[in-house]
């Protein structure tokens, strides 16, 4: 039996001890974790170390290497989201519609686990924990393969994850890590339907375009975001400065990111010197068309955007620049470009903000706000697995209730057809 064979194999073992436990033996298990996080918090930071020194020898950007990086501070700010966690309502089991039809027969639509998820994802071993706690909040089994990259920081947190978990007497398979981290393993893993119910890639471009076009086990595509921000001609062109600065910066290396600048003509030439000051203060580059490269003569970090430029997720200091002369223009060039993720306009124009809204195609559109608002937390749902950007079977920030299934439960006394 392959190796990845043995992870299903284990990993649909546990499956009921998961999927039937209560609300409150799930609950208990979070918070043994979020206690054993912190009470490893020197083990945690001791292997992440291992990663951190790999990644600079390997030549990891800053950004990539801020994403890998785990501390006390981020482990204590990991172990609270875990507690968060446990003060979600349980989805498994509630009643989300149904009825009684005219033969009498009672109809219930309850919320069931998925099953087994494998979730594979990059550089940020913080997924490794969110991941598995939301996972077995919602009933379900998991199997995780991280990047290369993280590789001691998610061995670590799985062991104690782990031994958590079965301190409250659920079986510890119901959190698994895949440890060889070849691609051959991670090939395997996406064609495993026999054991595995969903996948979830979390990362970049190339990880979800290898999951759609490898795996025969259905998958749910999310994390990565081109993200956009129009200026509008009506814009306060303050607000529009804090929101593309804070879309940009606050932390480029995120899928809700802004990647790319869209500004009108008419007020092109008052915006972008006033961006192009606030973004010199972090040394953001911008790679424009060329009327941008006109307006900012003479700026520094100031380049020429090619077509591949205005598609790219750059994960970092660089955003592309275009100037547009009208909504339709800017929504057409999103439309084109975007990853479905998250779009922002920035306008006093309420005809222009409800177009905007209804013709952009992503999972989150923005008026007058922060793209880096697309998370679980922020929309109120406590946490979040991943940010889908398809249609089926979830979209946008997925919580608890998007981890979980339909079933339908009927009763009768006798009816037949």
């Amino acid at each position: 039996m392959s190796y990845v064979n043995e992870l299903g194999v284990r990993a649909k073992k546990a499956e009921s001890s998961i999927a039937n436990a209560s609300a409150k033996l799930k609950n208990d298990a979070l918070n043994a974790i979020a206690e054993a996080l912190v009470k490893n918090s020197a083990q945690i930071i001791a292997q992440n170390a291992i990663d951190i020194e790999n990644a600079i020898s390997n030549d990891m950007s800053v950004s990539m290497q801020d994403r890998l990086l785990l501390n006390e501070s981020r482990i204590k700010a990991i172990s609270d989201a875990v507690v968060q966690i446990t003060k979600l309502d349980d989805p498994i089991g509630s009643i989300i519609g149904g009825g009684i039809r005219p033969n009498g027969l009672k109809i219930q639509k309850t919320r069931v686990p998925l099953g087994v998820i494998a979730i594979i994802y990059e550089s940020r071993p913080n997924v490794t924990v969110d991941a598995a706690t939301l996972c077995l909040k919602a009933g379900n089994v998991v199997i995780l393969r991280g990047g290369k990259e993280a590789f001691y920081s998610n061995k670590c947190l799985v062991e104690i994850m782990r031994e958590a978990v079965s301190s409250t007497g659920l079986s510890p398979d119901i959190v698994q890590l895949v440890q060889d981290t070849s691609r051959e393993v991670s090939n395997e893993l996406m064609k495993c339907s026999q054991y595995i119910d969903v996948l979830i890639p979390r990362g970049g471009a190339g990880l979800i375009r290898a999951c759609k076009e490898n795996a025969s086990v259905p998958v749910i595509e999310t994390g990565t975001g081109n993200c956009h921000v129009f200026v509008d001609e009506s814009a306060d062109l303050e607000m529009a400065v804090n929101i593309v600065d804070n879309g940009k910066t606050s932390r480029p290396s995120v899928c809700n990111a802004v990647e790319s600048l869209l500004v009108h003509k008419n007020c092109a030439e008052k915006f972008l010197p006033m961006i192009r000051d606030r973004f010199d203060k972090k040394k953001v580059e911008i790679r424009g068309c060329n009327e941008t490269l006109k307006i900012l003569s003479g700026r520094e970090n100031v380049s020429s955007a090619s077509e591949e430029d205005y598609a790219t997720e750059f994960l970092d200091y660089v955003i592309s620049a275009k100037v547009v002369g009208s909504v339709d223009e800017a929504v057409a060039h999103i439309n084109k470009y975007s990853t479905k993720h998250s779009e922002a306009i920035v306008t006093n124009c309420l005809v222009n903000a409800e177009k905007f809204q209804r013709e952009v195609d992503a999972a989150a559109v923005y008026v007058n706000a922060s793209t880096r608002f697309t998370d679980g937390g922020e929309f109120g749902l406590g946490a979040e697995i991943g940010i889908s950007t398809q249609k089926l079977h979830a979209r946008g920030p997925m919580g608890l209730n998007e981890l979980t299934t339909i079933k339908y439960l009927v009763n009768g006394n006798g009816q037949i057809r």
